[in-house]
């Protein structure tokens, strides 16, 4: 008898090690794609469905009504020859160089001065956060007024060097200027705040190795903060690249909500069309041919930066 309660415990013994050995191995392998399963779930119904969808929409004539006519790939090819739209893509181009560049230099510039050691830098830190915070809408009523033809500040200001008055929303560089400033106020801070978090990464023993050979404080910068920093600003520039591409709030607003983007289409970008040709001329097809555009030219910019990125540490294929 006790023979066989000693086979049966040494059995049991044994079934209980396989199934914890068991729990284990899908704990290790199984769980993982678990976790992140809610992830691909909800990208799968709000990002690749519509997507699709549109894709769908993008080859037919599609009326308000429901009805639609497919028509395969015409609505691509009347794209392709539409002026109105490669103006839109002119001014989309235009307003990202116009506003990014200056953006992610003063970025630059304003993370190394948060890097110093200064009073109250908690506060100013978090300070350059507060455009990022504050409502779209208002932002853009008082940029609107800033730049207004008759009384803005913006006007004022140039007049005291005896420039005449311009109005800002008559001519394409004009207002290609005034937008990128709102983007630039609202966007810069947290372009520095990354620089920051990369800054504050770097060893402190090479700069003090580089101030016992000599190098100033500007040499220092570009010679050991900018190469170091490198990622950081390869992901700012792939990040600023998407944004620009979609840029609608801004200039919508500034142009009082016309999605034209004024009486010649001087500032209507990309996403302004796509929206004018959906929801005003209702003609969904077109529209969604253009929303493709959108996606498409924001791959071949993303796979350029990434591209340029690897080129730029040295990564061979």
């Amino acid at each position: 008898m006790s023979i066989e309660l000693g086979v049966r415990s040494r059995g049991g013994h044994a079934k209980k090690v396989a199934t914890s050995s068991l729990r284990s191995r899908l704990d290790k392998s199984v769980a993982p794609y678990v976790y992140i399963a809610p992830f691909f779930m909800l990208f799968a119904v709000f990002g690749l469905f519509p997507l699709g969808y549109t894709a769908w929409v993008s080859l037919h004539d599609w009326q308000l009504a429901g009805d639609s006519t497919f028509v395969g790939l015409d609505n691509f090819a009347a794209l392709f020859a539409d002026p109105d739209f490669w103006n839109a893509v002119a001014n989309t181009v235009g307003m990202f160089v116009v506003a990014g560049v200056p953006q992610l230099l003063i970025a630059l510039v304003l993370a190394s001065l948060l890097n110093r050691p200064l009073r109250g830098l908690t506060f100013l830190r978090m300070g350059v956060l507060a455009p990022m915070i504050t409502s779209i809408a208002a932002v853009a009523i008082v940029f609107s007024q800033l730049f207004s033809r008759d009384a803005g500040l913006a006007n004022w200001a140039i007049g005291l060097f005896g420039v005449e008055p311009i109005d800002w929303q008559a001519d394409k560089w004009s207002s290609w200027t005034a937008i990128a400033v709102m983007v630039d106020w609202r966007w810069t801070g947290y372009n520095a705040l990354i620089y920051l978090a990369a800054m504050q990464s770097i060893p402190r023993d090479v700069y003090e190795a580089a101030e016992l050979d000599g190098a100033s404080k500007a040499r220092q910068f570009w010679r050991i903060t900018i190469p170091m920093i490198k990622p950081a600003v390869v992901f700012t520039v792939i990040m600023s690249t998407i944004g620009g591409m979609q840029l609608f709030t801004e200039p919508l607003l500034f142009g009082q909500g016309e999605l034209s983007g004024g009486s010649l289409r001087q500032f209507q970008t990309v996403a302004m069309y796509m929206f004018q040709q959906a929801f005003e001329e209702f003609d969904y097809g077109y529209g969604s041919a253009v929303a493709w555009m959108i996606f498409i030219l924001i791959v071949l910019v993303a796979l350029v930066n990434f591209l340029l990125s690897r080129r730029m540490s040295g990564v061979d294929k």
